[in-house]
């Protein structure tokens, strides 16, 4: 059983930062391939954000957010984060965390931005940017 939990959420004003955490309990993410940001915003599709290989480090990110939000990590934390800076009003959505289970010779089956790659979500967080 794993349970990934966001937070850092909230309203803000365009051009602000937000930094949301995702951390996991039951396992660890050593045992995840991909550790991923995605949001869903009114009315849209959920859509790939942003993804980290947690054993090399890659990291990946959607063509809408590259330049203005990073993904990292913390391994003694057990914690990913993602830092949103110059956040758009186009940027409002429920942002939710979601990892990949390390399946040796699978794990390039799917994209890192396919969400049918994903095993674990969390419940999301909530990200309202103003104008």
């Amino acid at each position: 059983q794993v349970q990934l939990v966001e937070s850092g959420g909230g309203l803000v004003q365009a051009g602000g930062s937000l930094r949301l955490s995702c951390a996991a309990s039951g396992r660890t993410f050593s045992n995840y391939n991909m550790v991923g940001w995605f949001r869903q915003a009114p009315g849209k599709e959920r859509e790939f954000v942003a993804g980290i290989n947690w054993s090399g480090g890659n990291t990946y990110g959607a063509d809408s957010v590259k330049g203005r939000f990073t993904i990292s990590r913390d391994n003694a934390k057990n914690t990913v984060y993602l830092q949103m800076n110059s956040l758009k009003p186009e940027d409002t959505a429920v942002y939710y965390c979601a990892a990949d289970l390390l399946r040796p010779g699978l794990d390039t089956i799917r994209k890192y931005d396919d969400m049918r790659k994903y095993d674990y979500w969390g419940q999301g967080t909530q990200v309202t940017v103003t104008s």
